[in-house]
């Protein structure tokens, strides 16, 4: 969850990837390898210099010391403003629920200025995701989790996390998801110092 000490710069919370066993990548955070990274596999990356990036990782399974987190989850869905030509309906995309093709799909993105990008919507596919996403600036992005039930954003309007907001109605988890203990990783933004 996130940390209580730290809720008064909250600005919002998202969905991370698949489960580590399922996003065919690594996991770093905070000086911790909870997975080794994998070389070609869509990395969102946070840099100490503040910056972040979405891309093909091309380091070694343990990220260097300039970089705070990276997250894996599976090949990147768009590349140079191109869509991965192997995207399909397959479950190389992931399991959906009820085996549909079009469920909730987030994702995160990267624009030519570093910006990030963040795209949730109901009844996607995974091409439908990458365009959205390829529409809103993003130069490179990759999927996040999938499903009603782990798709998530949330806003916090005012210090401390009060009042937390859904990004859209449609979301199934409450706005108050990961201000309680969550069996998935997510990401926190926080305002600057």
């Amino acid at each position: 969850m996130v940390p209580v000490a730290s809720r008064h710069r909250l600005l919002a919370t998202f969905n991370g990837g698949f489960k580590l066993s399922d996003s065919q990548g690594g996991f770093y955070a905070r000086k911790h390898l909870f997975a080794p990274l994998v070389r070609g596999q869509a990395t969102l990356v946070g840099n100490s210099n503040g910056s972040f990036d979405v891309r093909a990782w091309s380091g070694g399974p343990t990220p260097p010391p300039s970089v705070v987190f990276a997250r894996q989850n599976l090949p990147l869905i768009l590349d140079g403003r191109h869509l991965n030509p192997n995207l399909s309906d397959s479950r190389a995309w992931g399991t959906t629920l009820g085996n549909s093709i079009r469920v909730w799909r987030s994702g995160v993105g990267v624009d030519r200025r570093g910006n990030l990008i963040y795209a949730a919507a109901n009844d996607q596919t995974v091409g439908s995701l990458a365009r959205i996403l390829r529409h809103a600036g993003a130069v490179r992005a990759m999927e996040l989790d999938i499903n009603s039930a782990w798709v998530s954003f949330n806003s916090y309007p005012a210090p401390g996390a009060v009042r937390p907001r859904k990004l859209l109605d449609g979301i199934n988890r409450p706005a108050t998801r990961y201000l309680t203990p969550d069996d998935r990783d997510f990401f926190i933004v926080y305002a600057k110092h």
